[in-house]
Order: structure tokens, then sequence, then C-alpha cells
């Protein structure tokens, strides 16, 4: 059987809705534009969260966001090992109130447990439920009581730390860092996830974007060939579908 190495899918609430296979690397929208031309963002400004299991600090190159024709701020936040939940979210709301420009759309982006503050943040508000323009979450993890992920919930885990004790059903603070537990107030949103992923199983990913269109949030969604860490952003098929999100959201 041939390997399918990565798949879009794309769910729009109201709209039309897709789902096709692609060439590893090889994904190019219809009409796509040159790669690293620059689209109309009306001065969009993206806060870009770092990974990093929320207990350190992973720096990205994400110069081509930039190149993408928005101004990215760089969030910081108290670590695992400094604050437990959720002061990491009451942190990246005061970075998004210091980085926000009036007027122009607001963007939330970030990478691994970046992507989850920023679904935590886009989904959440900033001072408000639905403050927050578009969320673009790259490989994040989302809910440590799925049941094909029983590493999350390991003594020492990254889930451990940040929560100051092993997640559990019923836990207040687990299901409050638990992002599903947040989805219903319309915050368009990317998804995109490493097939390969041996870190956060791309069903975290998958699992969220059905419960996103049924809440009836317009979601884009990218599973594509790569490990945990190893995506290029670059790439032609990742590219793209950022590309295709922003144009449609911003």
């Amino acid at each position: 059987m041939k390997r399918v190495d990565s798949i879009e899918i794309t769910v729009t609430v109201g709209d039309q809705s897709g789902f096709r296979p692609s060439p590893s690397g090889g994904y190019r929208a219809p009409g796509a534009a040159p790669l690293g031309s620059v689209i109309m963002t009306d001065g969009a400004v993206a806060l870009w969260i770092h990974g990093g299991g929320w207990y350190s600090r992973e720096t990205n190159d994400v110069s081509w966001l930039e190149r993408l024709g928005l101004h990215v701020v760089h969030a910081r936040f108290r670590l695992s090992g400094e604050a437990l939940w959720p002061a990491q979210l009451d942190d990246v709301r005061a970075e998004a109130r210091a980085a926000r420009v009036a007027g122009a759309p607001f963007i939330v982006a970030g990478d691994s447990s970046g992507g989850h503050l920023a679904l935590h943040l886009g989904l959440r508000g900033i001072d408000r439920p639905g403050d927050v323009d578009a969320i673009m979450a790259f490989e994040p993890p989302v809910d440590p009581l799925a049941e094909d992920w029983p590493r999350a919930r390991a003594e020492g885990n990254p889930w451990d730390r940040l929560l100051g004790h092993v997640p559990a059903p019923g836990d207040a603070a687990t299901r409050d860092c638990t992002v599903t537990t947040h989805v219903g107030v319309g915050t368009p949103v990317l998804l995109l996830h490493g097939l390969d992923d041996t870190a956060v199983p791309p069903t975290q990913s998958l699992d969220l974007a059905a419960a996103l269109s049924r809440a009836g949030h317009r979601v884009h969604t990218l599973i594509t060939d790569g490990d945990h860490g190893e995506l290029e952003f670059t790439r032609p098929d990742i590219h793209e579908s950022v590309r295709h999100f922003l144009e449609r959201t911003v």
C-alpha cells in the first residue's frame, strides 16, 4: 500500500469543504503565488509563542511569517519551573495587550506548547472571547487525557510540570488547560501537525479540528510528513496552507 505523506483537511462553516491527499512537500494550492511573496494582511500583527514543553524556551526562525506580510512580535511567559498553570495564559494575555495595534488584525500563533498557549489565547480571548482574529497552532498538545496518549499522564511529563500534578479526570486544572474545553467562539483556526510526530500524536490536532468544526469554527488542518520539531515551515505544502489560511481570514 502506498504511503500518504500529506493530508490537507479544510473545514469551513457555511462554505465549501474539502479533503484531499497530496505528496509530501509538493502541495500547491490552485493559483498559488510564488513562495515568499507578500500577501495583503492590512498591517496584521502576529504574536508568536515559543515552544519548549512549557519548561524551556525554544527559538524559531519566523522570518517566513514576516515575508508573508505579518508584523511578528515574540511573546515571553513564565515557565512551568517558575509558575504553574494558568500563569502562562495570564502572561501571554499581557503580551498580547502590549503587542496589538488598534485597527489592525491580530493573530496568535505558536509551535508545540506555544501552539497550546496560542489556542487558549485565541479561543478564550485577550480581554474577552472573540477579540483575536485568527489562530495558527503548529503541532500543539491539546488534551492530556486522550486515550491514545498515555505518556501525557506519566509523572514528570511536561503536563505534570505545567499543572503541578499528573493530569486526571475530574480535576479542575486539567479541564481548564484542555483546549477543547474552550471551543465555540468561532475564531478561525489553522492546525498543522506532523504525521510521524512521536512526542505529540497528530490525533491531538485531528480531534481538535473535529471539536472546532462541531462548535462552528472555520478550521484548516494539514497533517503532513514529519516528526515533532522537524517541520520546515518554508516547505511548499506548509507555506501554501498558511498562505491560504491568511488570505481567507485576514
